[in-house]
């Protein structure tokens, strides 16, 4: 029978696998977009492009740029700040710090790294025509939030709140033809592994200060 610390140590390495997985999904989808897909689209992307045309209605265009919107760059550092500061204002100092670091470290990879990347948008993209289209920033940012608020709460809400949110915006960014649907994959890999890697980064962190707080010679036997 596992004790309760082999059993914590159990649930913190489980995500980190996840992370871990998804960094690497991540990492070979952006491989063979720069090396062979930068300027078309492959052949599951052209399909899934076609449906979302041939589906488009009056009110399925309501809902797709509810999601486009809220997660625009100028609300997501809205967002960013109002989650952070909430946290704050509850004194939830740690929770905070990892929020706040995992949504900085995913727009500082994101958007930089469409840029480098510059793979052409669709051309009947009714939203952004930069030819800045992977990975999606919108579901990059929008998987790290959900993930690392999902992973800090640790309650089944979240996950829900969480995936509902994500498939909402990666639907609406190819419903409006911003991305590819690999673009919104490569975003959904991305966020993931960010908001994983700061989370697992400030809660060791965390809990080496706890223990040392908790017994001072570790301390001492570390210098």
């Amino acid at each position: 029978m596992k004790s309760p610390d082999e059993r914590d140590d159990l649930s913190r390495l489980k995500p980190v696998i996840v992370g871990a997985a998804a960094i690497i999904v991540a990492v070979v989808l952006l491989w063979i977009v720069t090396s062979v897909r930068r300027d078309q689209p492959f052949p599951v992307d052209v399909r899934w492009h076609e449906l979302m045309i041939a589906s488009r209605t009056d009110a399925g265009l309501v809902v797709a740029w509810i999601p486009s919107h809220i997660g625009g760059p100028a609300i997501a550092i809205v967002t960013s700040v109002v989650v952070v500061g909430t946290l704050l204002i509850l004194r939830w100092w740690w929770a905070a710090i990892t929020v706040a670091a995992a949504l900085a470290l995913c727009i500082a990879i994101a958007a930089p790294l469409a840029r480098l990347v510059a793979r052409i948008r669709p051309e009947d993209s009714l939203a952004e025509v930069v030819p800045t289209s992977f990975p999606s920033g919108h579901v990059a940012f929008a998987a790290c939030l959900v993930t690392v608020l999902a992973l800090l709460f640790r309650h089944w809400l979240w996950w829900v709140f969480g995936a509902v949110w994500v498939v909402w915006m990666a639907w609406s960014r190819t419903y409006l033809a911003a991305h590819w649907l690999s673009d919104v994959v490569g975003g959904l890999f991305l966020g993931v592994a960010v908001g994983i890697l700061a989370w697992a980064v400030v809660e060791t962190i965390r809990r080496r200060r706890a223990a040392r707080t908790a017994d001072p010679t570790l301390e001492d036997r570390s210098a």
